[in-house]
């Protein structure tokens, strides 16, 4: 392993004392620098020194000056540029498009970073750096790689290629990508030769497309097709879906007014021992030390730890599919095990391991023996296949490694579980985890209960959930201290009616669930659930679906709160709207009063 630093440099002095003239790499980004697995510069700019390569960070730069851009010099490779952890618009803006009041991602919470970061950060760079590569990467530029709907505009905009003036974008996890793009770059090899980096997007000028062998290649409906019809833009949302497998996926290509947008297949997962390799170095679960200010992400995060990649749930309202995708890469036990060991010795652990998981912490350890040779099945989804091993005997093993060291007092599971993965008949998984792994509340996520919101959503039926409900409070039984499920719930969604609202109040009405996490539904680019919200269409079968949207997203919203008396109003229309004044006045099982209750 190639000698880190301590931190990865932000200034010329700190470079200057790792003898460093000239930086191989700047990592541009609109987080501030933690030095934490879970930051995705920080992660990068760690692999890339591991290859060899020296890096310099440049963290939420004054855009509007080029001072800050500047400070580092110009990379003798490239920039690398990413808006963050989190779409710069999501994380700017409410689902109602109210502006938020802060960023957790910046010291103090403060509002450092540009809307559309990723463009504004790279229209800055090539003004400064006009001959130096640039490369774009991150959630944000990853499901903007085509021409997608915008939710903050309320329009069809461009792939994020077309607009910012960088060589390639790369999608997903981005490891692989990096370095290779670094390797070739530094064997003398031009930024516009790389166009066959499984992993990246890159940009064709329209008459080199038209004169090129197009026969491998899938050829999405243009942005001037997409733009102005919905059925072309639901037809090119499944054409690429489809080729977001690293086994069996094809190059994509999407014309645009001026240049042809190509996106290579998806890049090869991490093996196990490569995913080791790369959580086990030497992060300080520190922000830089030069921030005098909290960075708020920080803290739920500094003592979690990921054990594996890759979601096979295919809910319709994430992206998940199209960034790490289905295959499930799984770390070993040995070296989460040692992670853990690592951060016991911090002086600021306090003995709680705050979660071990990932995007669904039960997801650890399953496999299917596909996934190796032809990638995931094109026709099914692999959470509904009877051959998908679904035992949790790994995942119960290392929970019960990761209990037994030293200074190790508690260990939660904060990233949730999938209750659909658990088998009726697996009472030991279920009573272990709420035994040892849940404080107070199990977060789940059945999302909604209405038989068409949840096929619309790609959710299991209630009845699913119900028996995992039924079982988990069969476990409460005799304990001194009971647990509670905390289910997260989505409100808006494609598909749903106020009618299926007021059918999921009546539900958390009937079983006392509490209803802390709601989720209004906020149409992010790249997800099945955003193609519908704007088309109107299943973009598989282009049949047509309801779409809720202005005030009747509020009243929908409000129904999952109609205990609340600030939405006794959006309640009570609600419910007539849905013919259910019945559920309005004081008889049992009513919903709300048949008078707004004054305030004191």
């Amino acid at each position: 392993m190639t000698g880190q630093p301590e931190y990865l440099p932000m200034t010329v002095a700190e470079a200057e004392r790792l003898g460093i003239d000239q930086f191989d790499i700047i990592l541009v980004t609109g987080d501030a620098y933690v030095d934490h697995p879970s930051f995705g510069t920080a992660l990068l700019g760690r692999v890339l020194v591991d290859a060899g390569y020296t890096v310099g960070v440049i963290a939420q730069p004054d855009w509007k000056s080029g001072d800050d851009l500047r400070r580092l010099g110009e990379p003798r490779l490239f920039f690398s540029v990413s808006a963050g952890n989190v779409d710069s618009l999501v994380n700017a803006f409410t689902p109602n498009l109210k502006r938020r009041h802060s960023d957790v991602y910046s010291p103090g919470g403060r509002l450092l970073r540009p809307d559309r970061a990723t463009l504004v950060y790279t229209d800055r760079i090539h003004a400064l750096f006009p001959e130096t590569p640039i490369v774009i990467g991150g959630i944000e530029a990853s499901l903007r790689r085509f021409a997608h709907y915008d939710y903050w505009s309320d329009a069809v905009r461009q792939s994020i290629l077309a607009d910012a003036p960088a060589d390639l974008l790369v999608f997903g996890m981005g490891e692989r990508q990096v370095v290779a793009i670094a390797d070739r770059l530094a064997a003398g090899e031009t930024a516009r030769a790389l166009t066959e980096v499984p992993g990246t997007a890159y940009r064709v000028e329209k008459k080199v497309w038209r004169g090129m062998d197009q026969s491998g290649y899938v050829v999405l409906p243009g942005y001037p097709e997409v733009k102005d019809d919905r059925y072309a833009y639901a037809k090119a949302f499944a054409m690429h879906y489809a080729e977001q497998d690293p086994l069996r996926g094809r190059p994509v290509a999407q014309p645009h007014p001026k240049t042809v947008v190509v996106q290579n297949p998806p890049a090869m997962p991490l093996s196990g021992d490569e995913l080791d390799r790369v959580y086990e170095l030497p992060y300080t679960r520190r922000a830089h030390p030069s921030y005098t200010e909290p960075i708020p992400a920080l803290e739920p995060v500094r003592f979690s730890v990921v054990t594996h990649r890759g979601c096979f749930g295919a809910c319709s309202f994430c992206a998940l599919t199209h960034h790490q995708g289905r295959i499930i890469q799984s770390r070993s036990a040995d070296s989460i095990v040692r992670e853990v060991e690592r951060m016991a010795k911090m002086p600021e652990f306090t003995g709680v391991v705050q979660d071990v998981g990932g995007p669904t912490a039960n997801m650890y350890g399953i496999h299917c023996s596909r996934w190796e040779t032809a990638g995931t099945c094109p026709d099914r989804r692999c959470i509904d296949c009877p051959a998908l091993d679904r035992s949790h005997k790994e995942q119960v093993s290392l929970l019960r490694r990761i209990r037994e060291l030293p200074r190790v007092k508690r260990v939660f599971i904060a990233s949730g579980i999938r209750y659909d993965l658990i088998s009726p008949d697996d009472r030991e998984y279920l009573s272990e985890v709420s035994t040892h792994h849940v404080s107070g509340h199990l977060k789940v996520a059945p999302e909604h209960v209405s038989k068409r919101v949840l096929a619309s959503m790609g959710k299991p039926s209630r009845e699913v959930f119900d028996a995992f409900r039924e079982r988990f409070e069969a476990l409460q039984e005799g304990k001194k201290k009971r647990q509670y499920l905390v289910p997260y719930l989505m409100s808006g969604h494609p598909g749903c009616r106020i009618a299926d609202m007021v059918e999921l109040a009546e539900y958390l009405r009937d079983t006392g669930l509490y209803t802390e996490q709601v989720q209004d539904f906020t149409p992010t680019p790249m997800s099945i659930s955003t193609t519908i919200y704007h088309t109107g269409l299943d973009p598989f079968t282009l049949e047509e679906v309801y779409v809720p949207k202005g005030r009747e997203k509020r009243v929908q919203r409000a129904l999952m709160h109609y205990r609340d008396p600030e939405n006794y109003g959006l309640v009570c229309e609600g419910l007539r709207a849905a013919g259910r004044e019945d559920l309005i006045g004081s008889a049992w099982g009513c919903l709300v009063p048949a008078r707004r209750k004054k305030k004191r």
